[in-house]
C-alpha cells in the first residue's frame, strides 16, 4: 500500500504571515512522519536594464533573486526543524506556478502537494490559468488545496465517492479515495466520514407524464440501488453509519450539505481531466465546489492518470526596460 513519505509544499508568498499550508503540511508530515521540502517557483519576468546587464549579467540576476528566495524558505524551514521535522528547501526560475509546482514533485517523487487556495472566486479558470485549478487539473499527485487557516485538532475527513460510476470514476479510484481518506484520518487523529450523491429519478423524463405511483416507485428504487453501491463501496472502510451520507442531490449541493453537516476539515474527491466540451462541463463542477467548500479540499486522480506536463523547466522570462537588439542585445 502506498504511504506518504515526501511532501511538497508550494509557497507562493514568500512574505505572507500566517503560512497555512505550511503549518498543516508540518501537521501531516508528523503524523506521516515524512519528510517537507519547501518550494517557491520563480515566475515573474526579469524586467533587465540592458546597459546594466553589460555590468552585472543575467546570471547573476537570476541567481541574486534565487538566493534571497531560498533565504526566505530557510527561515520557514527553520521554524519546522525545532519541531523534529526533516525540511528541505528550494526555489527555481520556471513558469507557469502550477507546471513548476507538477515538474518539482515529479523529480522529487512526491507523495503529496500541498498549495494554498487561491483567494476570491473563480472567473472562467479554463482560460485564466490559476495556479490551484491547473494544479487540480494537471498533478498526477494528491493536490491538497487548503482554505482554512485553522490548524487541524482531530478532524473529520469526508471521502466524497460515486460507486454508481455516474461521472465516469474508476472502482479504483473510489478505493484511492477511500484510502486516502483513512490515511488522513490516522495521521491527524481525527474520523473518516463519507457521502455518495445520487439521481433520484431519471432527469430527463417530465414527471407529469408518468402514470400515477410511478415516480415514488422510481425514487424508492433509485436510493435502494443507491444505498446498496454505497454500502458495497464503504464495506472495507468501517465507517459507521451516522457518520455516511446518502443524498439525492447533484454532487456539489450533497458534498456541501454533508461537508456542513459533519463539519468536515478536509473533503477528499476525485479529478478526471478531459478535453474539450466534456473537460469544460466537469470544469463548472469543479470550480464550484473548489469556491463553494470552506474547508480543505484534497483531490486524488486516477492510478493511470497521464501526465501532460513537460519535464523540462523553462527557466526565467526575460523582458527589457529598452529596444535590447538596438543596444546590441538579442533574447528569446
Amino acid at each position: 500500500m502506498p504511504v506518504t513519505r515526501r511532501i511538497l509544499v508550494a509557497v507562493k508568498d514568500l512574505a505572507a504571515k500566517p503560512l497555512p499550508a505550511v503549518l498543516k503540511a508540518a501537521q501531516l508530515a508528523r503524523g506521516y512522519g515524512a519528510e517537507v521540502e519547501l518550494f517557491h517557483a520563480l515566475t515573474s519576468p526579469l524586467y533587465a536594464d540592458p546597459v546594466a546587464m553589460r555590468e552585472q549579467g543575467l546570471d547573476s540576476l537570476e541567481q541574486d533573486l534565487r538566493q534571497k528566495a531560498l533565504r526566505h524558505l530557510e527561515s520557514i524551514a527553520d521554524r519546522l526543524r525545532m519541531h523534529s521535522i526533516k525540511v528541505t528547501v528550494c526555489a527555481e526560475w520556471d513558469y507557469p506556478g502550477y507546471e513548476a509546482i507538477v515538474r518539482r514533485a515529479q523529480r522529487i517523487k512526491a507523495d503529496l502537494i500541498v498549495a494554498a487556495r487561491h483567494t476570491g472566486r473563480h472567473r472562467m479558470p479554463s482560460l485564466l490559468r490559476l495556479t490551484d485549478w491547473e494544479l487540480v487539473r494537471l498533478s498526477p499527485v494528491p493536490v491538497l488545496l487548503v482554505k482554512n487557516p485553522h490548524p487541524y485538532r482531530r478532524p473529520v475527513i469526508l471521502a466524497a465517492v460515486d460507486p454508481s460510476h455516474a461521472h465516469e470514476k474508476t472502482l479504483q479510484l473510489d478505493r484511492e479515495i477511500l484510502r486516502i481518506g483513512r490515511t488522513l484520518t490516522a495521521a491527524l487523529r481525527g474520523s473518516l466520514h463519507a457521502v455518495h450523491a445520487y439521481a433520484r429519478f431519471p432527469v430527463n423524463v417530465p414527471p407529469e407524464i408518468l402514470e400515477p405511483g410511478t415516480l415514488d416507485r422510481m425514487q424508492d428504487a433509485a436510493e435502494r440501488t443507491a444505498r446498496l453501491r454505497f454500502s458495497r463501496a464503504l464495506r472495507s472502510a468501517r465507517i459507521a453509519r451516522a457518520h455516511q451520507y446518502l443524498i439525492a442531490r447533484p454532487p456539489v449541493v450533497a458534498i456541501a450539505e454533508a461537508a456542513s453537516k459533519s463539519r468536515s476539515a478536509i473533503v477528499v474527491m476525485g479529478a478526471i481531466s478531459r478535453s474539450g466540451y466534456k473537460r469544460l462541463l466537469f470544469g463548472n463542477t469543479a470550480e464550484r465546489i473548489l469556491d463553494d467548500l470552506t474547508c480543505d479540499i484534497m483531490v486524488v486522480k486516477p492510478a493511470k492518470f497521464r501526465n501532460r506536463v513537460p519535464r523540462t523547466s523553462r527557466g526565467a522570462r526575460l523582458r527589457t526596460t529598452a529596444p535590447a537588439i538596438a543596444m546590441g542585445y538579442s533574447f528569446g
